[in-house]
């Protein structure tokens, strides 16, 4: 939807990029943290219609997984928001990573939605695309600038839920160096491309 504006050669070099980071990142990490492998045996099982009630009851089951452990960090997560919202961290959080937007060369207005990318990531692509819209005058966004913030709040972590999960699977310390990674790492990736594709 947000890059329907632009050409179909933005939205080759977002699924390019984005595939590459996943490629790199998973080879690197296959080096610095090698896994044991493992055999795979593949059971092809006998192929039979469905029972309508097999797959209501396994779908009541997903359903009430799902309100059990995924609802309560969603909820968290909003509740955060609107507490920093209220409180005014959510001003001196955008105000402090302004300059890190700015090397991007996007427009201060677009902090919030990195912000509102990590809160609630429904919002974020949003906000974005309409600050860099406003900050046009009505000519629409800056492609390339559409592309790198595209790009960067994908790396980004998914969302403050998202987060929460990963310090429930994965313990708050390994949830920590996760996220020192990867925010550094998704605008270090958007400033490459803001230069590559500026200087071509």
């Amino acid at each position: 939807f947000v890059l329907g504006r632009t050409s179909g050669l933005y939205f080759a070099l977002y699924i390019f990029v984005i595939g590459c980071q996943l490629l790199l990142v998973g080879f690197v990490a296959s080096k610095i943290l090698p896994g044991a492998r493992s055999d795979f045996l593949l059971e092809v099982p006998p192929f039979r219609l469905p029972k309508f009630s097999n797959i209501l009851i396994k779908t009541a089951y997903r359903v009430k997984w799902f309100l059990k452990e995924a609802v309560p960090l969603f909820l968290l997560g909003t509740l955060g928001l609107f507490v920093a919202t209220k409180l005014g961290v959510l001003k001196y959080m955008e105000m402090a990573g302004r300059p890190v937007v700015g090397l991007l060369d996007l427009p201060p207005e677009t902090t919030e939605g990195f912000l509102l990318g990590f809160l609630r990531r429904d919002y974020g692509a949003v906000s974005i695309f309409k600050a860099l819209e406003s900050t046009r005058g009505g000519l629409g966004p800056d492609p390339i600038q559409l592309l790198v913030s595209l790009v960067v709040i994908t790396l980004f972590v998914p969302c403050l839920a998202s987060f929460f999960v990963i310090i429930k699977e994965r313990g708050p310390i390994k949830a920590m160096l996760i996220m020192t990674f990867i925010i550094p790492y998704a605008f270090l990736v958007g400033g490459m491309l803001n230069m590559i594709l500026r200087a071509f």
